[in-house]
């Protein structure tokens, strides 16, 4: 590792944390950092959450959630590169893991649900359930080729909510429709923020999503390739460890 991709995985294990929590087992969630590369500073979409909610109140975050069985059921206009889908099953905790596709899906329609935001293109659109079905009213298909694969990451042991997270990104340029008064002062996020990257490094969040915007600076700097390797962080022995997939 380089010196700033060991003081990445420094940060992440000198971060405090109460791990008293009865242990349990990460949950498969997905992550959708947004990112605006049409002017000279590359602008991502953020995100404050509610200050009542109960987990990360008032914090900067991506949109992002758990995975649903039916996320993998989405058709979509086109498929994840192949490079991307291998990375993503790379390191499996159990048989039971999601397939590839179903992480950059929920990516998507949790980017949706949080924010009206819908990714993708115009096409024929059949929703395998409820959740769906905001983009087959709009006739939206989500588009995987244009999603890359940038971190993964588990909460620690003995946390009171445990994911085992794919973070993802899209360009801006692919939004395609949007769904008007979805973020407010009664919802789960009540502001969004196009902030520079650099930026956005200021703002109140989570540790792991400061760690996260570095990677994507990176992959920026380094040509968004699939073929870069993708940093995995989960810790060990009370450490974090970052290894390439």
């Amino acid at each position: 590792m380089t010196d700033t991709q060991s003081k990445l995985a420094e940060r992440m294990t000198k971060s405090e944390r109460d791990q008293s929590f009865p242990d349990s087992v990460p949950r498969d969630a997905a992550t959708l950092m947004l990112i605006d590369r049409s002017g000279p500073n590359p602008l991502v979409l953020l995100g404050r959450r509610h200050a009542n909610h109960k987990f990360m109140p008032g914090k900067f975050v991506f949109p992002g959630g758990r995975i649903e069985k039916v996320d993998a059921e989405m058709k979509a206009a086109a498929e994840l590169d192949p490079t991307a889908a291998k990375k993503i099953a790379a390191r499996p905790r159990d048989a039971d893991m999601p397939a590839p596709r179903a992480f950059p899906l929920a990516a998507i329609r949790e980017t949706f649900e949080e924010t009206g935001l819908m990714l993708g293109v115009k096409g024929a659109s059949s929703a395998p359930n409820v959740e769906w079905a905001g983009f087959s009213q709009a006739d939206i298909l989500p588009d995987l080729s244009q999603v890359h694969f940038i971190a993964r990451a588990i909460t620690p042991p003995r946390r009171p909510k445990r994911f085992d997270t794919r973070f993802f990104t899209v360009d801006a340029q692919h939004i395609a429709h949007k769904v008007e008064g979805v973020v407010g002062p009664d919802s789960e996020l009540v502001e969004l923020v196009w902030i520079p990257i650099r930026e956005a490094k200021t703002l109140d969040m989570p540790t792991i999503t400061g760690v996260v915007l570095e990677e994507l600076e990176a992959r920026v700097k380094a040509g968004m390739a699939h073929s870069l390797p993708v940093p995995f962080y989960f810790m060990e022995n009370q450490q974090f460890l970052r290894e390439l997939l």
